[in-house]
């Protein structure tokens, strides 16, 4: 397989397109804006930037119950306003990447009133439905709905009907169609025609939503890494450049399926949520309950990371990239209960391990998830992490021009923003431009780069690793606790960046509280 040369060195910006930069006043983020902030988030060194949903949609999940694949949504613009996002950030160095909605349509999608219909039409079978309304499979199909005798598949929410790409094993052979039917591959097809007609506008890639959730009854997850292969296969022929990357949370399987990068994060394994989200006390939803890595009581333990990301890592290396993101518009965001100086840590941590790193929108000025917010377009908990962006002191934080009524959300008036930190060398933002550039200068932290990690007693305080490329070898050490942390070891290294206290010596190395240093092996 071919993996894109640029993927080496890439760092994502993760944008959630409405609460981004608002360049018409209305209130909502649009493409325009993102093309206005290109400078920005190439200054910064990203090489890359994933768009959440942009198609027409009711927005009743935020964009992801999707009417129209072919047409950018009204709010954001026009195909043309794409058309050009793409042709500037090209010219400045930067991929752009949008999200891709696999499995589901929104419920006014027309290939779904189609489906509707009692009589028989190409659509009938572009979704799951079962043979009789009062057959509601399991929980997960919505009877009443349609004038056809039957209950269609949901997919997420109830306005999220289940496309059909077959069942891989057949309980109920009246409605199961398995994924060679006619039919089934006809909606596969469709699935392509979306993907190149993006690609002819300047895509350079797409992050595909519920990955693994297309072919039903995959018990053994062998019908759906045939279906992506096929894909990736086409991909490698006649967009060698183009990136694959998916919502599976299990790298080895996305990886095997054609992908190129998979997310490390909380829907499977608890390796992601232990590092960052275990505390009862941020009253944020959670996977995992115990103690994070990065909290500075110290309590967490690596090895419930390590457990799962070694095994992962083992399996993917060579074959495709393990992301570690810093959030996304489903989690809450990485600075909730945190400082700064604990941010630069997690930041530290993210920008020298393996695999492509991928920052969420504000998270590089330390942008607050705010609790409790009612909800917005199906964003229930998830919504305090939408906010919209800061850039400057004075109306609506610089993100519009509109009146405040108009906003998509409220703007956080607590002062973040990004005008601000440009100017103060030691702000978070300047930390984070410092370490994304020094991963992109310096093969040995690259996303092909070995790791090596030296401490995995006592909690795997401090977290101790290296990273190896040719003859170069540099030193990672972070102490996330507020405990002066000691790590014995023969050492003969130049410091290349520091966070807090730290003393180093031929003997090793002592982190004051929340601090890390970057060093290079003699």
């Amino acid at each position: 397989m071919i993996t894109p040369q640029w993927l080496e060195n890439a760092v994502f910006y993760n944008i959630y397109p409405q609460s981004f930069y608002d360049s018409n006043g209305d209130g909502i983020g649009d493409l325009n804006g993102i093309t206005e902030k290109l400078n920005y988030i190439k200054d910064m060194g990203f090489t890359a930037i994933w768009l959440n949903p942009i198609y027409e949609s009711p927005y009743r999940d935020g964009g992801y119950d999707v009417t129209d694949f072919y047409k950018v949504g009204k709010r954001y613009g026009t195909n043309a306003d794409f058309e050009r996002l793409c042709a500037v950030a090209h010219q400045k160095g930067i991929k752009v990447c949008v999200d891709l909605v696999a499995g589901h349509t929104s419920l006014e999608c027309e290939w779904f009133q189609k489906s509707c219909r009692a009589e028989k039409n190409e659509y009938t079978n572009r979704y799951v439905w079962t043979d009789n309304w009062l057959n509601i499979y399991n929980g997960e199909c919505i009877g009443g709905y349609a004038q056809r005798n039957g209950a269609y598949m949901k997919n997420f929410f109830y306005c999220q009907p289940a496309l059909n790409y077959g069942f891989a094993n057949i309980d109920e052979p009246s409605w199961q169609l398995p994924p060679e039917h006619p039919d089934c591959r006809k909606t596969k097809q469709e699935l392509i025609n979306i993907m190149e007609y993006w690609i002819s506008l300047g895509a350079d890639g797409f992050r595909v939503d519920l990955a693994a959730s297309l072919i039903k009854n995959d018990y053994d997850g062998k019908a759906i890494i045939k279906f992506w292969q096929e894909i990736r296969t086409m991909f490698d022929e006649k967009y060698p450049e183009c990136v694959l990357i998916s919502e599976w949370s299990h790298p080895s399987r996305a990886i095997t399926a054609g992908f190129h990068i998979d997310f490390l994060i909380h829907a499977v394994f608890p390796a992601y949520t232990s590092l960052f989200r275990a505390e009862d006390e941020r009253n944020v939803p959670r996977i995992f309950f115990g103690d994070s890595f990065f909290d500075t009581r110290g309590k967490g333990n690596i090895e419930t990371f390590l457990n799962d990301y070694l095994d992962e890592y083992e399996k993917t290396r060579d074959r495709g990239f393990i992301s570690i993101p810093t959030g996304n518009h489903d989690l809450a965001r990485i600075s909730y209960g945190r400082t700064n100086e604990e941010l630069e840590a997690i930041f530290a941590f993210i920008m020298t391990m393996p695999g492509i790193p991928f920052v969420y929108y504000g998270d590089e000025i330390g942008m607050e998830y705010i609790p409790d917010m009612p909800s917005k377009e199906g964003g229930f908990t998830r919504t305090g992490s939408r906010t919209p962006m800061q850039w400057e002191q004075g109306k609506n934080a610089g993100f519009s021009d509109g009146e405040k009524e108009l906003l998509y959300l409220p703007v956080n008036e607590n002062g973040v923003n990004v005008k601000e930190q440009l100017s103060d060398e030691n702000s978070l933002l300047n930390k984070v431009k410092k370490l994304i550039a020094l991963r992109k200068t310096t093969p040995a932290l690259s996303a092909c780069g070995d790791i090596e990690f030296l401490n995995r007693k006592d909690g795997g305080y401090p977290l101790v690793y290296k990273r190896i490329f040719n003859d170069e070898t540099y030193l990672i050490c972070i102490n996330p606790s507020n405990d002066d942390k000691k790590f014995e070891m023969e050492l003969y290294a130049d410091m290349i960046m520091k966070n807090g206290n730290v003393e180093i010596s031929e003997r090793g190395i002592v982190l004051g509280a929340v601090s890390y240093a970057i060093l290079k092996l003699k």
